[in-house]
């Protein structure tokens, strides 16, 4: 099916499903700031052998835009409303940086609903609350003129200098996606990333996982994804050649370590 609007009791969600009905479920989890065609390179390899199921995370793109602050347990609940409404029992889910914590959640409350968890550019805990406090306050304040901000500065935290030089419509592309959200969604993601600290949870998590990391990613490092695979039983590590949004920088790589791990 194309993109579709998914009615949950939590509000609407943009979604889009690709791949054989009977196929199993992946679920495609957006980071801050950016929608579900941050993933399009991942469907088109992965709707061969999988149902893909992408969505707009609450607050962003074309999903329900409901009054912050938000949590992670409203966030994952999200996930599970739309597994119901889709009538999917069991799904493997791979999310990145706020998708991945959201995974991290799942993981730890929910680990009946999961085959495979898949962990990209994250950590049990995300920068400070100080520091993502200050940013809601700061778009809720300027709106539309924060987002723009945001999105001229995102691509150094998002991407290496050398993907930059070399992949200008690819970065604007990106830009866009977050110079286009609704700032009090955007404003209250932040605000459950402010909150976010499972460091003493992730030691319970027996869903078979993957971590992903990129080489170069000044957000959440090698050595957050590391400190997690301690943590998690079994978990294992993947590096890629990227900063901190890897599936688009380095898809071939990350498409490689997610298939592997999949196929297990």
């Amino acid at each position: 099916m194309p993109i579709s609007t998914l009615q949950t009791p939590g509000g609407a969600f943009r979604v889009r499903i690709d791949g054989p009905e009977g196929a199993p479920a992946l679920v495609l989890s957006n980071s801050l700031g950016t929608t579900l065609e941050m993933w399009d390179a991942q469907a088109e390899r992965f709707a061969m052998d999988y149902r893909v199921v992408r969505y707009d995370t609450r607050g962003h793109g074309g999903s329900v835009v409901s009054p912050g602050p938000y949590s992670f347990e409203q966030l994952g609940g999200d996930v599970i409303a739309l597994l119901d409404a889709l009538q999917i029992a069991r799904a493997s889910f791979c999310g990145i940086s706020m998708g991945g914590f959201t995974g991290l959640w799942l993981g730890v409350n929910v680990p009946q609903r999961l085959n495979h968890l898949v962990v990209a550019n994250s950590a049990a805990k995300i920068g400070t609350a100080d520091g993502w406090t200050a940013r809601a306050a700061l778009v809720r304040e300027k709106g539309a003129a924060a987002m723009d901000e945001l999105a001229d500065s995102s691509p150094s935290r998002w991407f290496t200098e050398a993907f930059i030089a070399q992949q200008p419509d690819a970065v604007r592309r990106a830009q866009g996606w977050i110079a286009d959200l609704a700032p009090e969604g955007y404003a209250a993601c932040c605000e459950a990333l402010a909150q976010a600290d499972l460091r003493s949870a992730i030691d319970t998590i027996t869903v078979p996982t993957l971590l992903i990391a990129g080489a170069f990613d000044p957000v959440t490092t090698v050595a957050d994804a590391q400190a997690m695979q301690t943590a998690i039983a079994g978990a294992q590590l993947a590096k890629v050649s990227a900063s901190h949004l890897s599936n688009l920088e380095a898809p071939s790589e990350f498409d490689a370590a997610l298939a592997a791990f999949l196929a297990r």
